[in-house]
């Protein structure tokens, strides 16, 4: 029998939000994500902190989270919610 069933795999990627990188050793990422980088975290970010009247902008690191999921698909020559053939 033919597959009918051809699921793709998804991965959805995303970053915590940039913080001071002494402050982001134990960021965890949303429920479901999983963490792909460690320690503190990537430098590739900017935070701002206003003081009075003035916006002081400082390095800070950010973690890279990612998350797989399977989006039911069907194979070629297939369609519908049962994956009916032609």
């Amino acid at each position: 029998q033919m597959k009918k069933q051809c699921d793709q795999k998804l991965v959805i990627r995303m970053k915590t939000e940039c913080i001071p990188c002494s402050l982001n050793f134990n960021t965890q990422c949303p429920a479901g994500y999983t963490k792909i980088t460690n320690g503190t975290g990537i430098p590739d970010c900017r935070y701002y902190l206003e003081i009075k009247t003035h916006t002081l902008s400082f390095p800070g690191c950010r973690h890279h989270c990612m998350k797989e999921f399977e989006q039911p698909e069907c194979c070629k020559g297939y369609w519908g919610p049962d994956c009916m053939g032609k």
